[in-house]
């Protein structure tokens, strides 16, 4: 029996150093990062934060991480929800700590990497940098660098992963920040129906009154909605009534040029079928507001976009049939593959 123990003992200490050896030589593999032939080249600089799968995966972690939070309990998957395309659905304004709610729907996530302004007003550049918003504001994480820090230090698996994820194997502000920006810059979704139309895949048969909603779509909407991203990141003023129990002044509250007064960033249109309700206030409710709102609704402003007010005419001439043409072509853009994606899921 004492021979046994010995035995038992000597393997035991094997190996833990055999698995001490294997964590210490660890190869951290890079991600070679693949546009879309039918997108525009990214914008988002990759040489300063450079994809690998340590890097990810520690980012993933993170993005689910409650403790993040001062409540242990609102991470930044809470309110972007996978199948909802990284959106709150149904939640007119973004929730967070201590039932605290805010004055904006939550945007999705989707191809950040192909943004150079982030948030409904342009408030971050540097999509690295981007979460130190939610992270610290009292409204949705009200979280806080030392606290976060400590507990991750404090945790038996993150020094492990943050040894694997970079060189330096700090476990800091910065490259938590970091591993967040490479899991955002691998959230793209590229392959709903449309995308496989305009690549000739198989998959990408679209019907009449599809292929007819996309025609009057890129006669009427892709000035702004503009490339296969369906947004040019531009900030523009589309018309709305301001809501005078926010009085959100939009992208004037970064800039405080009177000339951004009210304007928002074009969002993109992809998996909007899955992200309601829309607008930066959450008013709509369905698509067939939205359009509702564009044919008939537009209010008149000084910073009213100027494609909005053509001909002395407010809005975009929209007959009932376009509109069911124009969301039967927004329907495809629905991405299933990247709503169900393991790789983007928190289990």
């Amino acid at each position: 029996m004492k021979a046994e123990y010995i035995l038992l003992l000597v393997f035991s200490i094997l190996f833990s150093c055999s698995s001490e050896k294997e964590d210490d030589s660890y190869e951290n593999i890079s991600i070679d990062f693949q546009v879309p032939s039918n997108f525009p080249p990214i914008s988002h600089d990759l040489a300063n934060n450079p994809l690998t799968e340590k890097g990810f995966e520690l980012g993933k972690k993170l993005f689910y991480e409650g403790r993040l939070a001062s409540d242990g309990i609102v991470s930044c998957g809470f309110c972007h929800i996978q199948e909802d395309a990284f959106t709150h659905h149904g939640h007119t304004f973004s929730h967070g700590v201590g039932d605290n709610i805010g004055t904006r729907n939550t945007p999705p996530i989707q191809n950040l990497a192909y943004q150079s302004a982030y948030m409904w007003d342009g408030a971050s550049t540097h999509l690295d940098l981007q979460p130190i918003i939610p992270f610290t504001s009292e409204i949705e994480m009200n979280g806080n660098f030392s606290d976060a820090i400590a507990m991750m230090r404090a945790d038996p698996e993150y020094p492990k992963l943050f040894k694997q994820a970079f060189p330096d194997g700090e476990v800091n502000a910065e490259n938590m920040l970091k591993a967040l920006g490479q899991f955002m810059v691998m959230v793209t979704s590229s392959n709903s129906k449309f995308d496989k139309y305009r690549r000739n895949e198989v998959g990408g048969t679209m019907n009449t009154d599809e292929l007819e909603g996309y025609a009057i779509f890129n006669q009427k909407c892709s000035s702004c909605h503009a490339t296969d991203l369906f947004t040019d990141n531009s900030f523009r003023n589309n018309g709305l009534s301001v809501n005078p129990a926010i009085n959100d002044v939009g992208r004037y509250r970064v800039t405080e040029l009177e000339q951004d007064k009210h304007k928002f960033k074009v969002p993109s249109l992809r998996n909007i079928e899955k992200t309601a309700p829309y607008m930066h206030d959450g008013r709509f409710f369905t698509l067939e507001a939205v359009l509702n709102h564009y044919s008939s609704g537009v209010v008149n402003s000084l910073t009213l976009d100027a494609s909005l007010s053509e001909n002395g005419t407010l809005g975009i001439p929209l007959t009932t049939s376009e509109k069911v043409k124009v969301i039967a072509f927004l329907k495809t853009l629905t991405d299933y593959q990247y709503l169900t994606d393991s790789r983007f899921s928190e289990y």
